[in-house]
């Protein structure tokens, strides 16, 4: 039946498996079964470095097989519900229900909809209270896994960290319980000792008559009051997958992946990822160097690509570009370079990588104004910029991306004005150039605005994030300004960040908003051409909750957040000193320069050590 339905849908290579480096075990010869599940389509998933990280730490053991699940797009999922198919692995067709542990991935907040879809299809009951003894057991980790309240009554257990840390030491406890007899109540209670897990079940939340937390505290003895990040110390020890799975048909990212670091030393005040993933720790270059040999080898991939937060501050960032043009250039295998500061090593690299056809330059000065890049502590300046584009066109680049944000802290209108400004200044530093020089290139200034969204462990977590109105107002602003015809300016529907703003600083009760927004239809909600805005205005209604109370409300420092239990061993002090310094316009210098004390040493490694 299946044969027949993957002949009736679009892209069927999405859910056949057998892509090369596959990993193919005897399910009746392992003790546990995993199913990674990425809640977003195959395309999206096979991109994502975690799933392959993963995917080989997890199947590096013989006691463990981990097979991949992906949300099945439209046609499938009807196909599937017609035919009650449920919702199966890659590797062995298996459905998601026979396995041991179910494992979501938690990389945005728009795709909890899909999480609750992927349950139902699997025949799993959709809150944690409903589950039998027969069921697997629903982990999740990932970025948005450091404010796990919105999902805490729908997922069992919370991994918060980096998976290679604490999963084998989990599994272990499974295996041992499973093989022993006991019951998955058995396994929780044990789990607790394992550094790094979160089970939503062993703590109670009180709430105030205003809606604001009261009381948060655990009801188990043995469950910590405070859960700590785990963190891998030396990157050149910590696993790394030797080969990736290539798929089948076109992905987001047809490339080998070569992570060059964690962290980020630049402390931007809206960014959750800089913060939770500090201290930054380095791989050697002679270790990424011997790994992209690996990759390549094993893959068949013609492009390479460095990521981290921010690739260009990596130490040994010279060292490694060059060795690899060197030792790949004559195999026509191409550099994917990340966004670079530009400068002169810069834009000779460029040279070298882009010699066929130049790319455009991107900058992401985030506002408009240098007053506002302070607020937020982003270390770049309109000299720079303008400097870096004047070094660029001269080296013949004519394409400029800009990337802002929208409804930042203390933001005015002249503040936005300062968006239309910067572009303009870029046109003019083009214009510069001799017209004989130019030779008829055309210059074009891309600018794009997000809309501000406070999040978790950020100095902005207890802000206010501008209304769906009040971000319309703002983009409407920009865009009446902009009239160079050499500017085009894009931006994000307010929508979708305003319920993100929602599920980012959610607590217990979002879960009822997300699960009554998927019985109204809402799935695949970052798809900005599927995403169903009325369902989810229903959804407030229809549960009592409101958008205003978890979005636009600024919070008092004393208040209880939904992720004080969870720690990413940053004080609160340190971001509560830091929302200060950004209401004073002061910035705080990156980790390199100084160090702010911001309680990422405790972890006993990385920058805070060099």
């Amino acid at each position: 039946m299946l044969k027949e339905i993957l002949l009736q849908v679009e892209k069927p290579a999405r859910y056949i498996g057998n892509e090369i480096n596959m990993v193919v075990k005897k399910p009746e010869k392992v003790d546990i079964r995993f199913a990674f599940c990425f809640p977003d389509v195959y395309e999206v998933g096979m991109s994502h470095l975690g799933l392959q990280i993963l995917y080989y730490f997890l199947n590096r053991r013989d006691d463990t097989y981990c097979e991949r699940v992906f949300a099945p797009w439209f046609d499938m999922e009807e196909k599937m519900r017609e035919n009650n198919i449920p919702l199966f692995a890659l590797e062995t067709g298996d459905a998601v229900k026979k396995f041991d542990f179910v494992g979501f991935t938690l990389q945005y907040e728009m795709s909890y909809t899909n999480i609750i879809n992927m349950l139902d299809l699997a025949g799993i009951p959709i809150w944690s209270k409903d589950r039998s003894e027969n069921d697997p057991i629903i982990i999740a980790g990932g970025p948005c896994a450091y404010n796990p309240e919105p999902l805490a009554d729908i997922i069992d257990m919370f991994y918060i960290g980096e998976g290679e840390v604490s999963y084998d030491e989990l599994l272990d406890i499974y295996r041992e319980n499973k093989k022993n007899g006991g019951t998955k109540e058995d396994f929780y209670e044990k789990a607790l000792a394992v550094k790094g897990i979160y089970i939503p079940k062993f703590y109670d939340v009180e709430y105030n008559d205003d809606g604001t937390i009261k009381s948060f505290k655990p009801n188990n003895e043995k469950a910590p009051s405070v859960i700590r990040k785990v963190i891998v110390k030396d990157m050149d020890k910590a696993f790394y997958p030797d080969k990736q799975l290539v798929p089948l048909i076109e992905t987001v990212h047809d490339r080998v992946t070569l992570e060059v670091f964690r962290g980020c030393i630049r402390g931007c005040r809206f960014c959750q990822a800089g913060y939770v993933y500090r201290p930054v720790r380095e791989k050697s270059t002679d270790r990424l160097l011997k790994l992209a040999d690996f990759l390549i080898e094993n893959s068949g991939h013609e492009e390479i690509s460095l990521t981290s937060l921010s690739t260009g501050d990596y130490r040994g960032f010279k060292e490694l570009a060059e060795g690899l043009i060197e030792k790949y250039a004559d195999n026509k295998i191409s550099i994917s370079l990340p966004s670079l500061r530009i400068d002169a090593f810069s834009l000779d690299l460029m040279e070298k990588v882009q010699a066929v056809r130049k790319s455009g330059l991107t900058f992401a000065p985030e506002a408009g104004t240098q007053r506002l890049r302070d607020v937020i502590n982003k270390g770049i300046t309109e000299d720079e910029i303008l400097k870096g584009c004047r070094l660029a066109f001269d080296g013949g680049w004519t394409r400029v991306k800009l990337y802002f944000m929208v409804g930042l802290p203390t933001e005015t209108d002249e503040d936005l004005m300062g968006i239309v400004h910067l572009s303009d200044a870029i046109v003019e530093k083009f214009f510069e150039i001799p017209k004989e020089e130019r030779k008829g290139r055309p210059i074009s200034v891309t600018v794009s605005s997000a809309c501000f969204v406070p999040k978790p462990f950020t100095p902005f977590q207890w802000t206010a994030q501008s209304t769906v109105e009040e971000f319309m107002r703002k983009q409407r602003y920009v865009k009446h300004n902009i009239t160079r015809k050499q500017v085009k300016y894009n931006y994000h529907e307010p929508e979708l960040s305003s319920l993100e703003g929602v599920l980012a600083r959610g607590d217990r009760r979002s879960a009822r908003i997300i699960v009554r927004a998927w019985e109204l239809g809402a799935k695949f909600d970052s798809w900005n051409e599927l995403f169903k805005y009325d369902a989810w205005v229903q959804a407030f209604k229809d549960t009592g909750l409101s958008r205003e109370f978890y979005a636009n409300r600024e919070r008092s420092y004393d208040e209880i957040l939904p992720w004080d239990h969870i720690s990413i061993g940053i004080s609160k002090r340190f971001f509560i000193d830091e929302m200060e310094k950004a209401k004073a316009g002061q910035i705080t210098p990156n980790c390199r320069r100084q160090c702010a004390h911001c309680g990422a040493a405790s972890f006993g490694g990385g920058v805070c050590f060099e």
